[in-house]
């Protein structure tokens, strides 16, 4: 397509009005700061002459852009892509900047003038401006790429003509510093601005907990000092986000389950009824398909090998034939006529239906009705498509015993997930057709990439950007799931054969699946075996974790992958930096266990302070190698597979026309959403029953911020809404 074209009407009616407000105030703080010859105000006046320039040269970017980008919607009341998604970039930058104008031409006079500070903030509303317009050249790129789909309308994602490599290499060349700095969230509603800044804050500190770069003094200070320099900030997240491994990313994201970070949150949320973990055995599992017969569901087996699968029932109400209602006095309803299976985010790698319970509390008073939150394998231990057959293998087993355990007839099956989690929905809803075993009756997705692979969109480009959801950070995701290291797994699962009944959770006793379901379908209980309270819960203050069958003569829960453990690991070092602690003859790790380095001797003595070793480094001690690591562009070179049940937008037409009613939400600013609108648009195309949302001022996974920011909960109402009607349909 031809980027050019001729436009009839001025650039004025295109350009908001903050442009030109912008435009005087910069006019009068130049002019005012002219005869300021001191360093601060030199460059002040240099940087309001910048801004000046930098909207010229948006001008023409911003107007072309703005004219092609209605022709990317997925319909004239849904206006979203990629495209708008950088010009709401644009205006609410020209807004920062017009308010930092605003404070320098109101306080500009006062003794208190802080003439350092407001120096510092025009300078990187200047250099915000100048990214900013890097990436509308980029996006210029794009457009020049796309071609028509079959109803003529041009497609968010390039041609296959065109390597994401020529895009990757351009896009080294913008500045990302600057959005994570002064002006980190500007893009975001107010509530969240202080929810990323405080966020970004915990990254960069606990990256000096993660990694070993200097001495602990050093990592201690630095951590400090990312509160109060918003530079130095910006300059470890973007080295995070460009050279950690995936497994930081895991010990992160791992951060907000630890039993500190769970304080607050299971204090306000609602109390549910049944909040009960159930571990479901690899055993033969038969359905029945549609035409009739039965069909063996595969256990899943891949990478790790057999394994049980936790899934986590919540519910409001306890009822008949539900697991943890039996001996519990009370009201005891009948079973619920339908069912929601839940798959949470988390990029493949990390998170649980744990850190879910967030919202999904919530949902599952709002909606009345029984949820099943499946916790599948995480890569890279377990990459593609592990995730996938635990999913399809858990969908199966609550199907077949969904009346017995987990309260409900099933006439009804809804699948919800959000990000990762909808994708690994919508691909096991592929495979129900490749098994011909029911479908599930409707699908909500949230903010969900349904082309996993290296493909830059308009939307993808906003991880630049991203707080929570950094460019490094997805492309690791992407690579660790799809492309994980063969080698690795291959040895783990030579090292597990034999061990797939080995607990790591507590010590839980074990019922027979045939004392269950008596337990849980007896209204009066049994309480003269202690074994069979144990299927009962008189609150979800504590998670019960309860097994199914016997494995080789072992509890059925499954082992924690390697890099959890790891992840753990240094959540608990993270944590024990902060705690009140002296100086010692000798270090102990976080967990209070010696080692090696701990000892001294020939006369070295090795400090304590914090918990943490001030003398030899542990062997396993990480560095964040900033000098020498590859360039992103050398880095993400990796193929992915070309498959449906990885990448559902690539199912042929004939299957995709087959799926239940959808309802897709994503947000103006996520870097999933140009993927959403594809995906709502060919389905559309297809005569398939499909909505879709597109939410303002909100960051990719928001739904874990439901508790702590207005904007969110008003967002997770409204996800509960298109669950509503998906039940009522």
């Amino acid at each position: 397509m031809s980027f050019e074209d001729d436009f009839e009407r001025p650039f004025e009616e295109f350009e908001p009005p903050q442009w030109g407000a912008l435009r005087e105030l910069c006019h009068a703080n130049a002019e005012y700061f002219l005869s300021h010859q001191d360093e601060s105000g030199l460059r002040i006046r240099a940087a309001l002459l910048a801004v000046l320039d930098h909207l010229e040269q948006l001008r023409p970017i911003y107007k072309a852009i703005k004219k092609i980008a209605p022709l990317f919607d997925f319909d004239s009341q849904t206006p979203g892509n990629g495209y708008r998604s950088f010009l709401v970039l644009v205006d609410r930058c020209i807004l920062h900047a017009g308010s930092v104008c605003r404070q320098i031409y109101s306080q500009r006079g006062s003794i208190l003038f802080r003439k350092t500070h407001h120096m510092r903030e025009i300078e990187t509303c200047s250099q915000l401006l100048a990214s900013l317009c890097t990436c509308l050249q980029h996006l210029k790129t794009l457009y020049s790429w796309s071609e028509p789909m079959e109803n003529d309308r041009p497609s968010l994602f390039p041609s296959d003509d065109h390597s994401p490599q020529e895009l990757l290499n351009q896009a080294e060349n913008i500045n990302q510093y600057c959005f994570y700095g002064r002006c980190l969230g500007f893009q975001f509603c107010d509530s969240m601005k202080r929810i990323l800044k405080t966020i970004s804050v915990c990254m960069a500190s606990f990256s000096e907990a993660y990694y070993s770069n200097g001495t602990i003094l050093g990592r201690c200070a630095n951590s400090v000092k990312y509160i109060l320099d918003p530079e130095a900030r910006a300059r470890r997240i973007v080295n995070i986000s460009q050279r950690a491994d995936i497994s930081f990313c895991q010990a992160f994201w791992l951060l907000n389950e630890s039993e500190i970070a769970q304080i607050l949150p299971t204090m306000v949320m609602p109390s549910l009824a049944i909040n009960q973990v159930i571990s479901i055995p690899p055993e033969e599992l038969k359905l029945p398909t549609e035409n009739g017969s039965l069909v063996s569901i595969p256990i899943p087996s891949s990478h790790i090998g057999k394994k049980p699968i936790h899934v986590r029932l919540l519910s409001a109400k306890r009822r008949v034939g539900m697991v943890g209602s039996g001996v519990v006095s009370g009201e005891l309803l009948g079973t619920c006529d339908s069912l929601i299976i839940h798959c949470h985010g988390g990029g493949f790698v990390a998170q649980s239906s744990r850190s879910h319970e967030v919202y999904l509390r919530s949902w599952a008073i709002s909606l009345g009705v029984p949820i099943l939150s499946i916790d599948y394998s995480l890569a890279p231990e377990a990459p593609y498509p592990r995730a996938l057959e635990e999913v399809v293998y858990a969908y199966a087993w609550a199907l077949k015993h969904s009346t017995t355990l987990l309260g409900s007839t099933a006439d009804k099956v809804i699948f919800i997930g959000d990000s990762a989690g909808a994708n690994l929905n919508l691909a096991t809803t592929l495979r129900c057709f490749e098994l011909n075993i029911r479908r599930p009756d409707g699908i909500f997705m949230a903010y969900t990439p349904v082309l996993v692979e290296f493909i830059p969109s308009p939307a993808r480009l906003l991880c630049l950007t991203d707080p929570l959801l950094p460019f490094g950070f997805m492309m690791r995701c992407l690579k660790a799931y799809t492309a994980g290291d063969n080698k690795k797994n291959q040895r783990d699962k030579e090292n597990e054969i034999g061990e797939a009944g080995k607990s790591d959770t507590e010590s839980f006793a074990e019922v027979s699946e045939s004392d269950l379901i008596a337990l849980a379908l007896s209204p009066n209980g049994d309480e003269t075996n202690e074994e069979h309270k144990l299927a009962s819960l008189p609150s979800d203050s504590t998670l019960n974790s309860v097994s199914l069958a016997d494995i080789d003569g072992t509890q059925a829960v499954p082992d924690k992958p390697q890099g959890e453990a790891k992840s753990q690991e240094y959540i608990r070092k993270f944590l024990e930096m902060y705690r009140n602690s002296g100086f010692g003859n000798s270090s102990t790790m976080a967990n209070g266990s010696s080692t090696k380095e701990s000892d001294y001797t020939n006369g070295d003595k090795t400090w304590s302070f914090f918990g943490w070793g001030l003398g030899k480094t542990n062997k396993e001690s990480r560095e964040l190698d900033i000098e020498d690591s590859k360039s992103p562009s050398d880095e993400f070179v990796f193929s992915v597979p070309r498959d449906p049940l990885l990448s559902p937008y690539l199912a042929p037409s004939h299957i995709l026309q087959r799926l239940p009613p959808i309802k897709i939400l994503s947000m103006e600013l996520d870097p999933c959403l140009d993927d959403c609108v594809m995906f709502a648009r060919k389905l559309k195309s297809l005569g398939n029953q499909v909505t879709l949302d597109i939410l303002p001022g909100l960051p990719h996974g928001f739904l874990n911020l439901s508790m702590i920011s207005k904007e969110a909960s008003d967002g997770s109402k409204l996800c509960i809404k298109r669950i509503q009607e998906l039940l009522d349909s």
